[in-house]
């Protein structure tokens, strides 16, 4: 076992397991249509399945505005992220691209940050995947589900890349099947004007005729951005995946450029559908409208299909959580700023002891089940901490694009895949930011999470500067050196 220069010990295996990363441990496993996969699931999980619900009953048909305000400054900080990504191919994650462009202080708390965000949002999937358990069968207790989830999730991250590349493939192609069957079954019930039992007729007409678009009102359609931004979680998945992706430069900007379709099809789409097939004011917050609209519409066994589909979206969310939480932490115990053993990768380039550090704290969802008024409320709880955190991430991307268009003025003029109003978007994008942050401090069950928000800072605070003086103490580097030369596979 031998050691670099950032005090990272590498397993004897990392040599052989990729010729094109001889610095990184990993392999480049996922092909163009994984990274594509990837990036189409990562923006379809468990806050628009589950979440989705509650925004409804919150916001009424505005929820359509929210999604596409929030989805519009997404893509600007993807953009930001895919220049940023592409700008130097030995970047692994955003956390290399904070220490590089903010410094070592930047790369340990973007990179804990994200480990820490995504235990949670894995929490809240394992709570989702809970109470879609329990809609076929309320006599299951409510820790059965949540501990053999954790179980699952653990064996899936243990093995290879490309196994994870095809069962998110896999995971993905399940839910594009099942939100474009929705979406057409709703397109026929209203070309029909299908009635449900009660009486209600299915009509696009359903978005303004009950209470206008706006029901609510305004504080209605400022509310529902609170959980709505959590629905986005999960998009950034394709920067962490470009470090293990065969043709980042072919096949990133493919997967980043896609977002807008994504987002006008999956949210945009799915939700006027619901909408116009059931009344906004009919869908219960406690249950997920894509079920209960297929249930209302008499269509039993589509619902039941659907109720897994959601099952295995909840999964497949947790999956690419886990994963992207494990790489972060690799990269961690690389740049010396999280204990060594965690770089260590075993012959297929798989960070074990990095998954089963952060599968640990995947249990925590089985006492979160008991502690509050029921599924929704832990669901509630969860998502928005996981949604303060978030913010923080995509804001480092942003201040980071900030300084690299200072610093790199060349790298920017050289690019093939620039951020478009690169001058005004970075700071549009940190006061969307700013009021995103404002709504999770109005609502009454967000306002929690946001308030703890900076006794976590403050403990990264402390252990930054644990970890500082111990590197300083005995003489490493603050963090590992991000190469400058050019990559392997721009030599290709």
């Amino acid at each position: 076992m031998t050691r670099t220069g950032t005090g990272a010990p590498q397993h004897p295996a990392e040599h052989s397991a990729t010729a094109a990363e001889p610095d990184g441990g990993m392999q480049r496993g996922l092909k163009n249509r994984h990274l594509q996969l990837i990036a189409i699931g990562g923006s379809i999980g468990t806050g628009l399945f589950l979440g989705s619900g509650k925004l409804i009953s919150v916001s009424g048909p505005s929820i359509i505005l929210v999604y596409l305000v929030i989805g519009f400054f997404v893509f600007f900080v993807m953009r930001a992220l895919g220049e940023l990504l592409l700008s130097n191919l030995h970047y692994k994650t955003f956390g290399d691209i904070a220490k590089d462009m903010l410094g070592p202080w930047a790369g340990f708390f973007v990179s804990w940050n994200y480990w820490f965000s995504w235990v949670i949002a894995c929490v809240a999937d394992i709570v989702a995947i809970t109470a879609y358990v329990q809609w076929f069968n309320p006599n299951i207790p409510a820790w059965v589900p949540a501990l053999v989830t954790a179980v699952v999730l653990t064996l899936l991250n243990l093995q290879p890349v490309k196994f994870f590349g095809e069962t998110e493939f896999w995971f993905a192609i399940i839910k594009i099947v099942a939100i474009l069957g929705l979406i057409a079954v709703g397109v026929i019930l209203m070309a029909t004007q299908f009635q449900s039992p009660d009486g209600t007729t299915a009509s696009i007409a359903n978005l303004w005729e009950h209470g206008g678009v706006f029901p609510m009102g305004l504080s209605g359609f400022v509310l529902g951005f609170q959980m709505g931004i959590f629905s986005f979680i999960g998009v950034e998945l394709v920067g962490t995946a470009a470090a293990e992706t065969e043709n980042p430069r072919k096949n990133l900007p493919k997967a980043i450029n896609s977002i807008v379709v994504r987002i006008l099809i999956f949210y945009i789409g799915a939700l006027a559908v619901i909408m116009a097939v059931t009344p906004w004011n009919e869908i219960s917050p406690d249950e997920s409208p894509f079920v209960a609209t297929l249930a209302t519409a008499g269509f039993g066994l589509a619902a039941v299909v659907i109720q897994l589909v959601v099952l295995t979206s909840a999964a497949s969310s947790a999956n690419s959580g886990l994963y992207s939480g494990t790489r972060m932490l690799f990269g961690l115990a690389k740049d010396g700023h999280a204990p060594a053993k965690f770089a260590l990768t075993d012959a297929n380039g798989v960070p074990k002891r990095s998954v089963f550090f952060t599968c640990v704290f995947l249990f925590a969802a089985i006492p979160l089940l008991f502690a509050g008024d029921g599924v929704i409320a832990a669901f509630t709880f969860v998502s928005s901490m996981c949604a303060t955190l978030i913010l923080f991430t995509w804001g480092s991307i942003v201040v980071s694009y900030i300084v690299y268009r200072r610093r790199h003025p060349d790298r920017h003029a050289a690019s093939g895949f620039t951020m478009p109003l690169s001058r005004v978007a970075p700071w549009l994008v940190l006061a969307f930011f700013a009021f995103i942050a404002a709504t999770l401090l109005y609502g009454d069950d967000t306002r929690p999470s946001i308030l703890a928000a900076p006794v976590w800072f403050a403990i990264l605070t402390v252990l930054w500067q644990v970890r500082k003086r111990r590197l300083i103490r005995e003489g490493r580097p603050l963090t590992g050196v991000v190469p400058t030369v050019p990559h392997p596979l721009d030599r290709e």
